[in-house]
């Protein structure tokens, strides 16, 4: 067991509250107080201010997905002043952005749930998982259509098969705007698609998916153009952003 220190203020609740609805079946767990997958148990000691693992050996897996890490001091003073973030970084203290356990499999999971609800793309994710596994190298192979457009599911076995021959790598670009180039270079990955992962699986703390409806609606239904302008002034911390107004409507 080991305790992942991090700068308080933490919202624990938050972050359970993201990933619980998008866990799906037979791959991971989340339950009222803990994190769980492949055999590894994650909770929180807020005594502590800690993050605690229960395999050292995933320590660095979760240090990422639970953004231990975040300077959460900087960020809140960000957005303090800010007529839209002010109010919800006063309510929501300790805001994180939800990283991944595979940055692979945080892509298919995108892919998947362009267009659809949360349920219904944590769904189709379980079926993929059961019928065919989540690696690289089994759904490069897999044929049975999960229902999904066919365009799509034809998109996401061409990513594993690039990844599976290592065309393919989820790796941090030189910058925020090379890292979006090169996701949506891949087929079936667009705009919002590749800020999604940019923020959940490269950690671009400025990744922001503007073109989110729900993101607009908790912006107060402006429009995108109004929200990319808005959203100049919490540069560079966009992704934290998306995180607190989407926590706005929870």
């Amino acid at each position: 067991m080991i305790a992942l220190r991090y700068k308080a203020p933490y919202d624990w609740e938050a972050i359970l509250g993201f990933l619980r609805p998008r866990a799906f079946a037979g791959v991971e767990v989340v339950s009222a107080d803990a994190y769980e997958r492949e055999g590894v148990r994650v909770t929180h000691d807020p005594g502590r201010n800690a993050v605690i693992v229960s395999d050292p050996s995933k320590a660095e897996h979760v240090r990422a997905m639970f953004d231990v890490d975040a300077d959460i001091i900087a960020i809140e003073k960000r957005f303090a002043r800010d007529p839209m973030l002010g109010p919800l970084v006063r309510a929501h203290r300790g805001i994180r952005v939800p990283g991944t356990w595979d940055p692979f499999e945080m892509a298919i999971r995108a892919m998947v749930g362009q267009q659809i609800s949360v349920a219904g793309a944590t769904t189709i994710m379980a079926r993929i998982a059961s019928r065919h596994g989540i690696t690289p190298e089994s759904l490069m192979r897999a044929r049975t259509n999960p229902g999904m457009p066919q365009i799509r599911w034809d998109s996401i076995r061409g990513l594993a098969r690039a990844v599976a021959r290592g065309e393919v790598t989820f790796e941090r670009g030189a910058t925020l705007d090379d890292s979006i180039a090169r996701l949506t270079a891949l087929p079936g990955i667009g705009p919002w698609t590749a800020h999604y992962v940019a923020m959940r699986a490269l950690r671009e703390s400025d990744a922001f998916p503007h073109g989110d409806l729900v993101l607009r609606k908790a912006a107060g239904m402006i429009s995108d153009r109004e929200l990319l302008a808005r959203a100049e002034a919490w540069r560079p911390y966009r992704a934290y952003a998306t995180m607190l107004l989407w926590r706005s409507l929870a």
